[in-house]
């Protein structure tokens, strides 16, 4: 069941995230979401939104058609002082919304760009915000035959769990850089380990050290 409250009017669905790839101002302070599990740019997730400092950001960013960025946790950051938000996220968007069957609110956002977090603030409900920076996209000009074993492995990642499938109208499995992008999402490293690959200025290191293990 769909929830259809005035707030939320300006939803909208954008398909897949070439389309407002470049939407995001070079400067702005955002909500930020930390999570354990990881969003990229050109990827998509289910959340369940339950408290109440998440489900005030997700009214306020519907209402002002903007969204929030999801970070990575650091394990070893001090959480008082906001270190353990990881510096780059991942801003996104919200693209569909449902009440779930055990009545939290369930969104389906998309990943839109990647984006530098400074100076994290705490508001008083415990809702962060940070200033973020619009980073520039990974040059990722990868020809098919070398990126094909990835390709074909994602592929069957994506046929064995339909829960991912189903996140995705329309994989692009012919474009590297999403799929560089969805192999970065699953890799059961270090969140660290995956700042580094998002800090390059291309997709070599990350392609090279995907190729040793596919």
């Amino acid at each position: 069941m769909f929830i259809y409250d005035p707030i939320y009017i300006s939803w909208r669905n954008h398909g897949h995230y070439p389309v407002k790839f470049y939407r995001v101002m070079s400067l702005q302070h955002y909500p930020l979401f930390p999570l354990s599990a990881h969003l990229l740019p050109g990827g998509n997730m289910a959340l369940r939104i339950f408290e109440p400092r998440y489900i005030r950001m997700v009214k306020e960013v519907c209402a002002n058609n903007s969204g929030f960025v999801v970070c990575m946790l650091d394990a070893q950051g001090d959480k008082n002082n906001n270190q353990h938000i990881h510096k780059i996220g991942t801003y996104a968007e919200v693209i569909d919304f449902e009440l779930l069957e055990d009545g939290l609110l369930g969104i389906k956002v998309a990943g839109l760009s990647s984006v530098e977090v400074k100076d994290i603030t705490t508001e008083s409900d415990g809702l962060r915000v940070g200033k973020c920076h619009t980073m520039k996209s990974w040059q990722c000009d990868i020809p098919a035959e070398q990126i094909s074993p990835m390709v074909e492995r994602l592929h069957e990642i994506f046929e064995r769990y339909p829960e991912l499938h189903s996140l995705y109208a329309q994989p692009e499995f012919d474009n590297p850089y999403w799929v560089l992008m969805r192999w970065l999402e699953l890799l059961p490293v270090d969140a660290r380990q995956k700042q580094y690959f998002l800090a390059q200025q291309d997709c070599t290191a990350l392609f090279n050290y995907l190729s040793a293990l596919v």
